[in-house]
């Protein structure tokens, strides 16, 4: 259970970050592009607490 929780709050964290890089160009983005992007940054947020746990064997 803890390595759960672990994951999911790296994974906030990653998001909350990426959420700050796309709040600066949200102005010139369709909804679409965010979704895409928001998207991409779960995926990515994922695999860096996988790859932060070492469970990526």
């Amino acid at each position: 259970m803890q390595q759960v929780i672990l994951t999911s709050v790296l994974t906030g964290l990653f998001c909350a970050g990426f959420a700050g890089v796309i709040d600066a160009i949200t102005d010139a983005l369709t909804m679409w592009q965010v979704i895409g992007l928001g998207a991409v940054s779960g995926l990515c947020g994922s695999l860096v607490s996988q790859l932060v746990l070492g469970r990526h064997k």
